[in-house]
């Protein structure tokens, strides 16, 4: 019901009434933007990607069933048939518990593998006494995919805020080039309204035939600025409908019956929370640049331990007791398999180099993230004094619009008692558009500035 309505709110022009208009406030259209935009749904992704090699990492203790059986058969006599399987459970420390079942039957059987009639049965735990006892491969996986999980919140964010910065960029536009060609459609009346009174005053007789000339020139002027103010409207309008999107990843397009927001300036500080950030002290420990940073030299430390590990000698001591499948009862400590593997380079030249280079790697990172610091608290501030810069401005153009258009009613006034000229109410009204014109930039400049303080904040929930 809610797609169907949105569809009748934005495809209102197919009935060719402009008399439907409806507005598309901000906060409606930012709130489309969070919910239904491809690229922001992306950006949840992120954190579902990381719940996924999350798992990936804890699959590295999972048990395991390992069966090997191998069997042949050869003018009907058994040449071997010998069955070998085993239960693993890996633990935390490296350590690696194992319990195992093997059976071999045949003529030609490797006196290796031969085993009691009913088959052998064996439960003993692996040990690394020097090499990946208190971290190895698995270990590290699984924490550097558990501090991923927090990394992927922060590249959520900063990726989220990107689009909704754009998207109100392109909002804030849209609004820009309306206002410019009302403000055009509305002079443009006033210029051919003007025309024809001369035309009016010239065949009486009152005026000079020139006076039609000045107001034609104006008319055309008008015109001209009308036609570029709406191509650009135009463009601004497909820009915005890059954004708006419904579920199911049905893109919409702008309708002509659409208007933007009047008086946005006024609520855009409490839409984009930017009054919070301007009234108190901010803080940037939470920033989802700096928690992305620190994360990501979290992620390099892991895997620094990990290369510092790999110096130390690689031994692992294995020892399982053996028995019959039936004969735990009587169980004898003489009857066990031992191993011993060792294995260590000489120079440790590769493991060393390994070792340096991650080393470099978080001082790298740390330099980042002490640079983020100091860009972050600089941004902030000067966001700040451009919105506070920028407020003070348009007090002060809208102060000039009011003097301007002050000053074109007298002239028009004097001009109906034939002490001006068409010349100067041009002139006057050449001014008071200028100043209209600047004071839409300004409110552009101010809105846009507010976005760019949201975007600095990175918070788009």
């Amino acid at each position: 019901m809610k797609k169907y309505l949105l569809m009748l709110f934005f495809g209102a022009t197919v009935c060719g009434q402009n008399t439907n208009l409806k507005e598309l406030t901000f906060t409606e259209y930012l709130g489309y933007v969070k919910k239904y935009h491809p690229m922001v749904k992306s950006a949840n992704l992120e954190i579902s990607n990381a719940q996924a090699n999350l798992m990936i990492a804890r699959g590295g203790f999972d048990p395991k069933i390992e069966i090997d059986y191998n069997k042949k058969q050869f003018k009907d006599q058994e040449y071997y048939s010998i069955l070998k399987s085993s239960f693993k459970i890996p633990t935390w420390y490296g350590i690696e518990v194992k319990a195992g079942f093997d059976n071999s039957e045949g003529f030609f059987i490797n006196p290796e593998n031969t085993t009691p009639n009913k088959g052998l049965t064996s439960l003993g735990i692996t040990v690394p006494v020097g090499q990946g006892l208190f971290i190895n491969q698995r270990m590290t996986d699984l924490r550097k995919a558990k501090i991923q999980l927090q990394l992927s919140q922060s590249e959520r964010k900063l990726q989220a805020i990107m689009v909704l910065y754009d998207a109100a960029v392109s909002y804030f536009n849209w609004k820009k080039n309306y206002d410019e060609v009302q403000l055009y459609n509305s002079y443009l009346q006033n210029a051919e309204t003007r025309y024809k009174g001369v035309a009016s005053l010239i065949l009486n007789g009152d005026k000079p035939a020139i006076d039609s000339v000045e107001a034609g020139i104006i008319v055309r002027n008008r015109k001209l600025s009308l036609e570029d103010f709406t191509l650009k409207l135009a463009k601004a309008k497909l820009e915005l409908s890059n954004f708006l999107w419904l579920e199911n990843n049905i893109p919409l397009e702008l309708q002509d019956t659409v208007l933007p927001q009047e008086n946005i300036a006024n609520s855009i500080q409490d839409v984009l929370k930017t009054n919070d950030f301007l009234t108190t002290k901010l803080s940037i420990d939470t920033h989802p640049k700096i928690n992305a940073l620190q994360n990501k030299i979290a992620i390099l430390d892991v895997e620094r331990k990990l290369k510092a590990n790999q110096i130390l000698p690689k031994m692992d001591v294995g020892y399982h007791y053996l028995s019959e499948s039936n004969a735990f009862k009587d169980s004898n400590a003489k009857n066990y398999r031992l191993g011993v593997n060792f294995y260590f380079p000489i120079f440790l030249r590769k493991e060393r180099g390994s070792l340096k280079l991650a080393k470099f790697k978080i001082q790298d990172t740390q330099f980042a993230l002490d640079l983020e610091k100091v860009q972050l608290k600089n941004k902030i501030i000067a966001q700040q004094t451009e919105i506070l810069s920028l407020d003070k401005q348009r007090k002060l153009v809208a102060e000039l619009v009011t003097d301007y258009a002050t000053m074109l009613n007298s002239e028009e006034r004097l001009f109906s008692f034939g002490e001006s000229s068409i010349f100067l109410i041009n002139t006057r009204e050449n001014n008071l558009v200028n100043s209209q014109l600047v004071k839409i930039a300004l409110e552009n400049r101010f809105l846009i500035s507010n976005a760019e303080l949201f975007k600095v904040m990175a918070n788009p929930d």
